[in-house]
């Protein structure tokens, strides 16, 4: 995400006052409920759904994450690279390439 984005989006809940109900807890709890949203786009029709809408739902999902960046004081850059890291182990292209099995079923 571009820094002018991040710092457009930690402008939003500072200009509210809203820091004070950003408990992590509360912020997974907002990352689910926005996440369910955005699975509510597809829930009856895979193929003919509202882009805008997922855009939408979509938005919201990463706005609350960027939130929990910001309170935990993590790196998005940081975290996602670990975790990749940890997946590549997990799922060799030798064994997972074109499988959709769980890494201990490969």
């Amino acid at each position: 995400m571009k820094p002018a984005t991040i710092e457009r989006i930690r402008n939003f809940t500072t200009d509210r006052d809203w820091d004070q109900f950003h408990s992590p807890a509360n912020l997974a709890k907002s990352i689910a409920i926005e996440a369910s949203e955005l699975l509510e786009c597809f829930q009856w029709d895979e193929q003919n759904y509202d882009l805008d809408a997922v855009k939408e739902e979509l938005a919201d999902v990463i706005v609350y994450c960027q939130d929990m960046l910001d309170k935990l004081g993590l790196d998005v850059d940081e975290i996602v690279n670990a975790k990749m890291t940890k997946n590549e182990a997990k799922y060799p292209v030798a064994k997972a390439k074109g499988k959709a099995d769980k890494y201990n079923k490969l």
